[in-house]
């Protein structure tokens, strides 16, 4: 049986141009940038950052013109802390009922 390849090269490509944006959150980087640390031509690296725009997920840094990751990822990755530590009071209050003495 056949293990069908379900990747896309451009979706690759603009998961990687994501994660090579961490950490320049200040003064952000530029496309030429972008191009180099993903690998791809400048034209996909300037399309790329203008499909995260869109997206939500990039913006421009108002004093260089450069990109960044938007705040929205750092919003959504507290939603994850606040949910596991929701759980975690929950696995906590029940641990305690089951291990209350009588």
């Amino acid at each position: 049986m056949s293990k069908t390849d379900y990747t896309s090269d451009s979706q690759q490509r603009i998961l990687k141009t994501m994660l090579v944006m961490f950490g320049h959150e200040i003064d952000g980087l530029a496309p030429g940038q972008v191009s180099k640390l993903v690998g791809s031509s400048p034209s996909n690296a300037t399309r790329d950052l203008a499909n995260l725009i869109e997206a939500g997920i990039a913006e421009r840094v108002p004093h260089n013109d450069n990109y960044r990751l938007s705040p929205m990822l750092g919003q959504k990755a507290m939603a994850i802390l606040t949910n596991i530590d929701r759980a975690a009071r929950r696995v906590d209050e029940t641990r305690q009922r089951y291990t209350r003495t009588t």
